[in-house]
């Protein structure tokens, strides 16, 4: 009693642990057309086709049909544990048939339900499955027919791989092999040469022929030599694959054209694969990496001239640059077109303005414009230009601004250029000397000059003495080389003499000292003092020093009190 209650809590055991599965897993019920097609599951083979059921744990599957010689059918079914799913799968014909040279495969050694792919383990690598191709007795053949060449077979039944091996197909031979031995025969296959055109599947009630189609290719590259940057169209056609990848592009469609832009020289080795075999090939792009490139700068010397805080010459220069096979550049490490153009105009590294009375700065120097192009797979180039820049800085040029003086009652109606001493010519000579560089800094400056005369003589006269004075000081500034429209003129006669205190002012911080006998006549030195033109720098305002010029050499004819004789100022004129 005690053994049998042991048995029967065993048997309880398992009849509740197969509910528990039943009730965890459910069914598929699959029929197919053709019967022969295979069942995959998930990717495992399973077994051939007819009305089948398949226990299945609950969820998802893939589920998967194949024959050789049909399209492959593929599709997601959902389990329900505990219940059972119907699946009917009618398979399409596809493909013409199939040509030599070819050779046949015999499979013996067991596992008749197994299937059979040839040269890859995806279900459309499924050419049958063994029990169609272990027979050859009398008229009776069930023949697996593969094109001339290296197959490798791989003999699968739900998910474990029983059998696997490579076979070399020869023309009208048969091979045989015994998966048991792991062993191949190779034997004469007369009947090879008599076929022709056969169907890639032709099933009977104890015979089959599946026979398959070679695989066919081709493989090139348009281009097989490139600059950097560019693109090579590879471009392929294959018959009868199932996977095509092409090396450094990875898996691609069995046909079709893809553009490459290697940055080094890089060889695609192609390969595309089917039941039938295999078709390789391989191209190779040659890439220039390489990186050209030039720069100049037209003119290539420049001038620069500045004025106190105006800059007077500025030229201008135009860098220009080229590069070929290149992608990126730099100018000077700015990022600029790879082709292209600048406008640069000359300037110095110190540009500072001189102060007034300092030398001026000379300007000699060069700069350098450096071109950096590269490209992407690895080339550069580097280019330089140089731009000579010479010129000067230079302060605002002084205008030596001293009143000019003249003798008594000169110049007089009959000589109207005597008058003006050598003295005073000098002094004149030096402003115009200055005043023309000076209109390089201000072209719009001018000189505005004040005639007077002393007190002595009418009204009438003296307006006339000042009115000549003013205008031989202005003809020969005109001689000098100023514009007469740079020179305007006023005459004042003896309508506003200079005070006597602000002679005596002047006198006393005049640099030319004057002799004692002439600052004891304050009359004669008051009439010597506005015998004078002054001279004003316009739009600044600068008014000439007011100052007697006692040392001069022909100061005491014009500081003469009466009028000098003819000859004597002619002789100092």
């Amino acid at each position: 009693m005690r053994r049998f209650g042991c048995l029967f809590t065993l048997v309880t055991a398992v009849v509740l642990s197969a509910s528990a599965s039943f009730a965890q897993d459910g069914k598929l019920k699959i029929t197919v057309r053709p019967k022969e097609a295979y069942i995959f599951v998930d990717g495992k083979a399973i077994h051939e086709g007819r009305s089948r059921s398949i226990p299945l744990p609950a969820g998802k599957h893939t589920v998967a049909v194949m024959n050789y010689g049909f399209k492959i059918s593929t599709q997601d079914v959902d389990i329900t544990a505990g219940k059972t799913t119907d699946l009917n799968v009618v398979l399409q014909a596809y493909g013409g048939t199939v040509n030599g040279p070819w050779g046949r495969v015999y499979l013996g050694g067991g596992w008749p339900h197994a299937a059979v792919l040839s040269n890859g383990t995806k279900p459309e690598y499924l050419v049958g499955h063994v029990d169609e191709m272990n027979n050859d007795f009398w008229i009776w053949k069930q023949e697996l027919i593969l094109p001339v060449g290296h197959h490798h077979l791989t003999v699968t039944k739900e998910g474990k791989t029983v059998w696997e091996g490579d076979v070399d197909v020869q023309a009208n031979k048969k091979t045989s092999v015994d998966m048991s031995k792991n062993t191949q025969k190779t034997t004469e296959w007369s009947r090879g040469t008599k076929l022709k055109d056969l169907p890639r599947f032709k099933p009977g009630m104890a015979s089959a022929t599946i026979a398959v189609a070679p695989v066919t290719g081709s493989f090139s590259a348009s281009a097989g030599q490139i600059n950097c940057g560019d693109t090579s169209n590879l471009t392929w056609q294959t018959t009868e694959t199932i996977d095509t990848n092409i090396s450094n592009v990875g898996a691609v469609a069995p046909s079709g054209t893809q553009g490459v832009s290697p940055k080094a020289t890089t060889t695609y080795d192609f390969k595309s694969t089917g039941p039938g075999g295999t078709v390789n090939g391989s191209a190779t792009v040659n890439v220039n990496t390489k990186v050209d490139a030039s720069i100049s700068a037209n003119p290539a010397e420049v001038h620069y001239r500045k004025i106190g805080e105006k800059v007077i010459t500025q030229d201008g220069s135009t860098i220009t640059w080229k590069t070929s096979n290149a992608q990126d550049a730099t100018l000077n490490g700015n990022k600029v077109d790879v082709n292209g153009s600048e406008q640069v105009k000359a300037e110095p590294a110190d540009t500072s303005q001189v102060p007034e009375g300092q030398p001026a700065r000379t300007v000699d120097e060069s700069k350098t414009y450096t071109l950096n192009a590269t490209n992407t797979c690895g080339g550069s180039a580097t280019e330089t230009a140089n731009l000579h820049v010479t010129g000067s800085v230079e302060p605002i040029p002084a205008v030596v601004l001293q009143s000019i003086f003249y003798p008594t009652d000169y110049p007089d109606q009959k000589h109207p250029q005597v008058g003006l001493v050598k003295s005073q010519q000098l002094e004149l000579a030096t402003l115009a000397g200055g005043f023309k560089k000076y209109l390089e800094y201000d072209p719009d400056a001018k000189l505005s000059i004040e005639a007077f005369a002393d007190i002595r003589g009418s009204k009438n006269h003296n307006q006339d003495l000042s009115e000549r004075r003013v205008e031989r000081i202005k003809q020969y500034l005109v001689d000098q080389g100023i514009s007469a429209d740079k020179v305007q003129t006023a005459a004042y006669g003896k309508e506003r003499p200079m005070p006597k205190a602000d002679v005596k002012n002047l006198e006393s911080t005049n640099p030319n000292q004057p002799p004692k006998a002439r600052l004891k006549n304050v009359t004669g030195d008051w009439y010597a003092y506005n015998r004078r033109a002054d001279i004003v720098l316009l739009p600044s305002g600068k008014k000439s020093a007011q100052f007697y010029p006692h040392n001069a050499d022909d100061s005491g004819i014009m500081w003469q009190i009466p009028k000098p004789a003819l000859k004597k100022v002619e002789a100092v004129n």
